[in-house]
């Protein structure tokens, strides 16, 4: 072995064996009294030629050591930045390229301070690979977080994914290792191999910030540029900044893309994003949602998580298409008046070898305590929210899906998990907080950050959390003590629901109170009624299996069942498959039941479905509001004998107040008399049981007059005929 008298023998061996910190100190040019010193580490080469800038002759390179370190020396005024090497390897290939090593590091001092105090809010737009020019060079900046390694190098095709030849520079005491690869494309692939301190051991892992990764089971992240896609939606972002999601009309359809629909005569593929634009975007219009809620679009191995279990937080999963076709995906609902929510899951991750876990060889994005770090009921990690930069990683990945793909709202999954320390825990299996209580501190300072943090930078956005317990505030501002959310799903309300019409109705006389006890507290959040994907797996029967009786009465209790949920103060949320009212339970690896939909029955609720839609979003009385008393009015909620329901929703006109009427028996009742407060005729707008929907068509021949009868309380009544399992929706008509 020959050495240069440029290198120090300990930084030469530190750099062979893989635990240099900082190999920037060894390679690319360095300064000496004739010039440049040039030092390149290229195993796979028989020889190196340097090419200045501006020059043709080549400047033959020397073998140092036998590991593949080379050095060439540079006479004075040469170019440090843009000179190149040329390497010839065993096979003859000859390739050429400018120096990773000639250019300093791009990171600024201001970004390393805002990532160390957990306060880079754009940190996208930095770590992860991105293609960048600098002087005048164009290539992929790599920065990766890894506090705990020895050494960190970028491998891909581009270098045999050998470790030893591109190692990343290390920050300080950031953690943070970043290196610049001249002329490598978009669309590369990539990893990180991670020697960790003090380990004999060698971890390869997919980039955390990556913008898209390989298709399972393939776990490689992908160099890909989106700044390239050209967005049409201007005038759905400006107007959405003006809008108020808690006076508006908000009905949500909720997807699985993998199951919604398939192509049987391929294989049951997939659908694409751009199919997915083309197909279910005009269906959910057609039916008169204002949103479509994905189950998580972030990169995930395993199809069985339904992507709760991302590897992946900033790739949109390459199951259905590039990120561009995503984009297109979203501009094209914005087009069409639809918003774009999507499940976001900062609960937990996965243990797989490819991922978050054990990144740097410690558990850095987690807890070493199983009692804090394990999650019992997914076998999963649990995020170490009290560090400032796991925090700062899931702030951007939430910031990242609003601001690049122009996302409307995020929907928090598991909410209620993140918030308790002893969630799905026995005694003696969790850690009190400092002060000795169950409240994991360090999460409810991120969801306070978060929703600030999205209603700051992007009006007109929503956060929704799948909260189940009786948590304060989820909804309330953070100024006031709560957590800042837009909205809370009412689970409440869907278990107490769907138990009442899951009861005989000869029995429900007894139940009334599941379906009036929501108003105690309907108020206390910003609640979003739903009948969510959890409802319909797992053995709990779909929707419409869960109904009582013969098939006619399954279908005339469901529209029942959506009718009250309609009339319910509340925004509105549904699962796919159930507005038609698939039989089987949801299966991830199948397509929906569409064949059903040429039958009358599904076709009748389906029908249903989309007049509640137009009806919903017609009439102020049902949506304006929905989070204060003076919406809401009970006319009866004591008849629990006939299991009768009536109630008025108000908008702040009076006049465009709407009478709803339930009767959750199949037992017509006649001359039914219901309390009013305003003289005239009541126009019938909705009838659950009308023929077109499949019912047997009995109601109040399109509208009724009110009589001078008090009833209720109130100085005028109706005499109603009530069709059996049934919703009707009154307004007075204005003479």
């Amino acid at each position: 072995m020959t050495t240069s008298t440029a290198l120090k023998q300990d930084d030469l061996e530190r750099l062979i064996s893989g635990t240099h910190w900082n190999p920037r100190a060894i390679l690319g040019p360095h300064p000496n009294p004739q010039g440049l010193t040039i030092h390149a580490w290229l195993p796979f080469a028989e020889s190196v030629e340097i090419v200045p800038a501006g020059q043709t002759t080549p400047v033959p390179a020397k073998r140092i050591h036998e590991a593949g370190l080379f050095e060439a020396i540079l006479p004075k005024q040469s170019d440090a930045l843009h000179y190149k090497i040329r390497t010839r390897a065993a096979d003859g290939t000859i390739t050429e390229g400018h120096d990773p090593y000639a250019l300093p590091p791009l990171l600024t001092d201001f970004e390393l301070h805002l990532f160390s105090e957990g306060t880079f809010y754009r940190a996208y737009e930095s770590l992860g690979a991105h293609i960048r020019t600098a002087e005048g060079i164009t290539g992929v900046h790599f920065v990766v977080w890894a506090p705990n390694a020895a050494r960190v190098s970028v491998v891909g095709e581009f270098n045999r994914w050998d470790g030893r030849c591109h190692p990343m520079t290390n920050r300080g005491a950031t953690g943070l290792w970043e290196l610049f690869l001249p002329e490598l494309p978009d669309g590369s692939l990539y990893k990180y191999e991670i020697r960790p301190r003090g380990q004999d051991a060698v971890l390869t892992k997919a980039d955390p910030y990556a913008r898209a990764g390989e298709l399972r089971p393939r776990t490689a992240s992908i160099v890909r540029d989106l700044s390239g896609f050209t967005w049409h939606d201007e005038a759905w972002m400006t107007a959405r900044a003006q809008w108020n999601p808690l006076r508006a009309p908000i009905s949500i359809y909720e997807v699985h893309l993998g199951s919604w629909m398939r192509v049987p005569e391929e294989e049951n593929r997939w659908l694409t994003y751009h199919e997915l634009a083309a197909r279910l975007i005009p269906y959910v219009k057609d039916l008169g949602y204002t949103h479509i809620e994905l189950l998580p679009v972030t990169e995930h191995p395993f199809d069985g998580s339904w992507g709760y279990q991302a590897t992946g937080y900033f790739s949109a999963t390459s199951r259905y298409g590039t990120p561009e076709d995503f984009m297109a995906f979203v501009d094209a609902a914005h087009a069409a008046g639809i918003g774009i929510i999507i499940d976001w899951a900062p609960a937990h991750f996965p243990d797989d070898p490819h991922g978050l876990a054990f990144f740097d060889g410690t558990h850095l994005y987690d807890h070493a305590d199983p009692r804090l770090g394990y999650h019992p009921d997914w076998h999963s990690r649990i995020f170490n929210y009290d560090r400032p930069e796991v925090r700062n990683f899931l702030l951007n990945s939430a910031l990242f899906w609003l601001d690049t793909y122009h996302i409307d709202g995020i929907r928090v999954d598991a909410v209620a998990s993140m918030l308790y320390l002893d969630y799905g825990r026995k005694v003696g299996e969790w850690i009190p907080n400092q002060f000795g209580g169950r409240e994991n501190l360090g999460a409810v300072t991120l969801l306070k950050e978060l929703n600030v943090l999205v209603h700051r930078d992007f009006p007109g956005a929503m956060t929704i959390a799948e909260e189940s317990t009786s948590w304060p505030g989820v909804s309330r501002p953070t100024y006031t003590g709560g957590l800042g959310f837009t909205f809370k799903w009412n689970m409440g309300w869907m278990h107490d629901t769907l138990d009442y019409f899951a009861h005989e109705p000869v029995h429900r006389k007894f139940h009334q109170n599941q379906i009036t006890f929501g108003l105690l507290y309907a108020f206390t959040e910003n609640f979003v009624l739903v009948l969510s994907h959890d409802e319909v797996v797992h053995g709990k029967r779909s929707l419409i299996g869960k109904m009582p009786g013969d098939p006619w009465q399954q279908f005339a209790n469901l529209r029942a069942l959506y009718g009250y949920m309609y009339g319910h103060p509340g925004k509105k949320m549904l699962y796919m498959g159930n507005e038609f009212g698939q039989w089987r339970e949801w299966n991830h690896d199948a397509s929906l039941d569409w064949h059903l939909c040429e039958y009358p029955p599904h076709q009748g609720l389906q029908r249903f479905v989309r007049d509640l839609n137009h009806l919903y979003q017609q009439e102020p009385a049902l949506h304006r509001v929905d989070y204060e008393w003076n919406g809401f009015q009970w006319i009866d909620f004591n008849d629990t004998e006939n299991s009768v329901i009536a109630f008025l929703r108000k908008a702040e006109d009076v006049s465009e107040s709407i009478v709803c009427v339930g009767n959750f028996t199949p037992v017509p009742r006649h001359h039914y008399r219901i309390g009013v407060p305003t003289a005239g005729h009541y126009r019938e707008l909705l009838n659950s049981d009308a023929e077109l929907y499949g019912g047997s068509n009995m109601g109040n021949s399109g509208g009724i007059r009110a009589e001078g009868s008090p009833c209720h309380g109130l100085p005028y009544s109706l005499s109603l005929t009530l069709p059996p399992l049934s919703m009707l929706f009154f307004k007075l008509q204005r003479e």
